[in-house]
């Protein structure tokens, strides 16, 4: 908002609104102290909302609100009534969110007026590329991960999904330990319906395990991909065993890893990456769960590795394994 515009209130184009001041009580206890300009412009928000009023100068306002507080939930309301009220050009005012959007990335408000706007255009194709250059800006914003969902989800189509797979693989080049990259494939591959080419959920299942381990292998430490591994094991009920060859060499020191010949590379199950911090907490953790659920004598086994998560390698989390050991010390036979 330029810093040189007059109030409202000296405006001759406003003289026939009376703006209405916010209801406060007589002594307030601890009252907001708004700026001049903002009360001003809310203050004949409240005059215009009172009158009915749907008129270009409505937008005018409402959008001085915005840039001044882009949380108003209020003034997002009535401008989106004013549009459609005026029949207003939409492409117009979606140039407008993209300034407005990329502003204010972490605003609820402007994403949510942005899902009416394209629900009223029924055009989602500029869409994810806007979304991709905001993700630019910032990598991990849960409104422009959310909306890119929505989109994909509401219009449904097989040219917004085809270059998804593709996009969110970039994005984890970039940066693998993105959690919301992570959450955003396992969107597209397991909860959004099957795309085409992808009916085989087994083939399906090996490509996302051969690439989360791949992940894995380079960043042992990165919580995401192992929560990514236990989604989807889960997803598929299969049992957290199948793995067990792969997780046991993250789960012990380096000193005790049996190092495959140098020209020998293992694709099914790809060692960690050299310099990485050994054992991985998410391996022992994966471990003690596989032991869990075998029972048995296994139970101890699990016991041990919550003992050494406890007391060595997850201490932070020492009350949490000292729970887990309590529950299956009565399974113990």
């Amino acid at each position: 908002m330029e810093d040189d515009q007059p109030l409202f209130a000296d405006r001759p184009e406003w003289a026939d609104v009376v703006p209405l001041e916010q209801y406060e009580g007589a002594t307030p206890i601890a009252p907001i102290f708004y700026t001049p300009e903002y009360k001003d412009a809310t203050n004949y928000f409240r005059g215009i909302v009172k009158t009915g009023e749907k008129s270009p100068r409505v937008l005018d306002l409402t959008e001085n609100i915005i840039r001044q507080n882009p949380a108003h939930y209020s003034a997002w309301q009535y401008r989106y009534k004013t549009l459609i009220s005026l029949n207003a050009p939409l492409d117009t005012e979606l140039r407008l969110m993209d300034e407005l959007a990329v502003t204010y990335l972490k605003t609820y408000q402007v994403w949510h007026h942005r899902r009416l706007l394209v629900q009223q255009t029924n055009d989602p194709a500029p869409e994810l590329a806007f979304i991709t250059n905001a993700l630019q800006i910032d990598t991990k914003n849960y409104h422009t991960w959310s909306y890119r969902q929505w989109i994909l989800a509401r219009f449904d189509n097989d040219a917004l999904w085809r270059g998804e797979l593709p996009f969110v693989e970039h994005m984890l080049d970039s940066d693998l330990r993105n959690n919301s990259a992570w959450h955003h494939r396992f969107f597209v591959v397991f909860q959004s319906g099957v795309r085409k080419g992808d009916e085989d959920r087994d083939i399906v299942l090996r490509r996302e395990l051969t690439f989360v381990k791949t992940k894995i292998a380079i960043a042992p430490n990165n919580a995401s991909a192992w929560n990514y591994l236990r989604g989807i094991l889960e997803h598929s009920k299969v049992p957290y065993s199948i793995l067990q060859s792969f997780v046991t060499p993250y789960s012990v020191p380096r000193s005790e890893q049996h190092e495959a010949p140098g020209d020998v590379v293992d694709l099914e199950d790809p060692l960690p990456s050299p310099g990485a911090q050994l054992p991985c907490v998410a391996a022992i953790e994966f471990m003690a769960d596989i032991y869990e659920a075998t029972g048995g004598d296994d139970i101890m086994k699990a016991i041990q590795l919550w003992k050494s998560l406890a007391n060595e390698h997850d201490t932070m989390r020492k009350k949490y394994w000292e729970y887990r050991i309590k529950e299956a010390l009565p399974n113990v036979r």
